[in-house]
């Protein structure tokens, strides 16, 4: 048996994909767990990052909110150093044919496998309603990700069981459906698991479902109480304290050189540094990375119609490699379509 017979994954081209939800402000733990490593993989593959407003809406339901995150990931992308002349950047919502593949999903998907979903648990734990959209919420991921023949997926290890869902997928509907000629590839993920888990303002993880944010283009006063208001124990001004054990500096961390690093837990463990100064230090250091992207976001925010084209011309990108696929798919599952003759 052939390596493309046991991987169908090795018979297909390399093709990274990847989505963030527009569900509120992205924050330091999206870009720490996923904005970054997108930014860093678009430009060394072919690659479909999508914002994705289906997804958004088992949680997010106003309309005027949705259309406003939506702009803002793209302007943040953008400001970041997506370059869309190296890759494709587009709404989820610009490819029908996203929902298509997830309804032949639907298909082959017993309710049992939904339900062992550990996200899913996670949301209903967090008080997220219940509603099919988040039980089906792996179905959609798949698509997304198999309608682009998505091979490689940068993923937080969160997501490591949807991943595995959507080669779960793959591997049925080829085999079912396409044994000789297998239509999606296998993915592999690509897990993002070099940051740990970002602490948010009350040391929980970074969540906007926690409202612990801190966002990647908050400045002035905005971004001060933030960071000042971060949970510290009560350990006096004069004592010494254990910076691993601090959310600021596992923040400090996230920001910082080796030599400031050093600097600073020197300074924590010596006594006479207290967590006001080790804010003041976060806040200097935040400030400093995203000063070149906070004014190109600003430019950015001046000139939307940019923005607007960036995304239709992604869309338009991702609709013709998604049909591909999909015309493959109809062929190999029997449906029938005359829209086109």
């Amino acid at each position: 048996m052939t390596d493309s017979q046991t991987n169908p994954v090795a018979s297909f081209p390399p093709v990274v994909v990847s989505g963030i939800q527009p569900s509120g402000t992205l924050h330091l733990g999206n870009y720490f767990g996923a904005i970054r490593q997108h930014v860093e993989l678009h430009a060394a593959h072919e690659s479909y990052f999508f914002i994705v407003n289906y997804h958004a809406l088992t949680t997010l339901q106003d309309a005027e909110a949705l259309r406003a995150y939506s702009i803002d990931v793209a302007l943040d992308y953008l400001a970041l150093g997506f370059d869309p002349k190296k890759s494709h950047l587009f709404l989820q919502s610009d490819v029908p044919q996203v929902t298509e593949l997830a309804w032949l999903f639907y298909t082959i998907t017993s309710v049992s496998q939904l339900e062992k979903s550990v996200s899913f648990k996670d949301k209903v734990a967090q008080g997220l309603g219940a509603n099919a959209g988040l039980f089906n919420y792996p179905i959609l991921q798949a698509a997304d990700i198999l309608v682009y023949g998505g091979t490689r997926v940068p993923v937080g290890a969160d997501q490591k069981q949807n991943i595995e869902i959507c080669r779960n997928l793959a591997s049925r509907f080829n085999d079912r459906f396409a044994s000789a000629d297998p239509v999606f590839p296998v993915p592999e993920p690509y897990i993002l698991d070099e940051v740990a888990v970002v602490p948010g303002v009350d040391g929980r993880k970074m969540s906007k479902s926690y409202d612990n944010t801190i966002g990647i283009f908050d400045e002035g006063k905005t971004l001060k109480k933030k960071v000042m208001s971060i949970i510290t124990d009560s350990t006096p001004l004069e004592d010494p304290k254990d910076p691993e054990t601090c959310n600021v500096f596992a923040l400090i961390k996230l920001f910082a050189d080796d030599a400031k690093r050093e600097e600073v837990a020197a300074a924590y463990r010596s006594g006479g540094y207290g967590y006001g100064h080790a804010k003041k230090e976060l806040l200097g250091l935040i400030t400093e990375r995203f000063a070149e992207a906070r004014e190109r976001r600003h430019e950015l925010s001046r000139n939307t119609d940019y923005v607007l084209d960036v995304l239709a011309e992604g869309g338009k990108k991702g609709r013709t490699q998604a049909e591909h696929f999909m015309e493959r798919a109809r062929e190999a599952t029997g449906l029938i379509t005359t829209y086109n003759r």
